[in-house]
């Protein structure tokens, strides 16, 4: 299975890799994961890592390891994301400790959106936010999203629906058009 590699003006979006599992581990044993499944165990934490690399080899698509271009500093797992129990293909995004505010969950997530509608063929896309997590619900907003109703989750509860531009809707500026 090879996962592509794409790069935005500042981050590179590249395979997860067991060299991520430290900084993986350290996120979902803090608070800030308690909106996506956590806090967890390490073991819990390596099971999310597995669950991330089976994606791309179940679906054929999967989230990236997102890496700041400048740094090699490892800032999130971003990307198109599909599990069982899942209302439809969504674009998730959950930043490593220390990577919040600075606006790399919004540029990886349009390079995501993008690759999914050029090289996927989506003709759709959500995002799924916890209601309590303001951070994700305005990235989902800077992308240009729109609330589109609510979805019970068997473990994260009820959760918002964010229905991105169509590729129609972006045609005329392409990613940029999310400004």
């Amino acid at each position: 299975m090879q996962i592509p590699t794409l790069t935005t003006q500042r981050l590179t979006l590249r395979g997860l890799t067991n060299d991520d599992f430290p900084t993986i581990a350290d996120f979902y044993a803090s608070e800030r994961s308690k909106h996506v499944g956590g806090p967890a165990t390490k073991e819990q934490s390596w099971r999310m890592l597995a669950a991330e690399l089976g994606h791309w080899s179940l679906r054929g698509y999967g989230r990236w390891a997102v890496d700041e271009t400048a740094t090699g500093s490892f800032v999130g797992v971003i990307g198109p994301w599909n599990p069982l129990g899942w209302p439809e293909p969504e674009i998730g995004w959950d930043l490593m400790n220390g990577h919040e505010g600075k606006g790399f969950a919004t540029e990886a997530a349009k390079a995501a959106l993008e690759y999914v509608y050029e090289v996927l063929g989506w003709t759709t896309a959500i995002s799924l936010v916890s209601p309590p997590n303001d951070g994700s619900r305005k990235v989902a907003q800077r992308m240009g999203a729109t609330k589109d109703g609510m979805f019970a989750h068997e473990r994260h509860g009820t959760l918002e629906i964010w229905r991105h531009l169509s590729p129609d809707a972006l045609s005329s500026g392409g990613i940029e058009a999310y400004a």
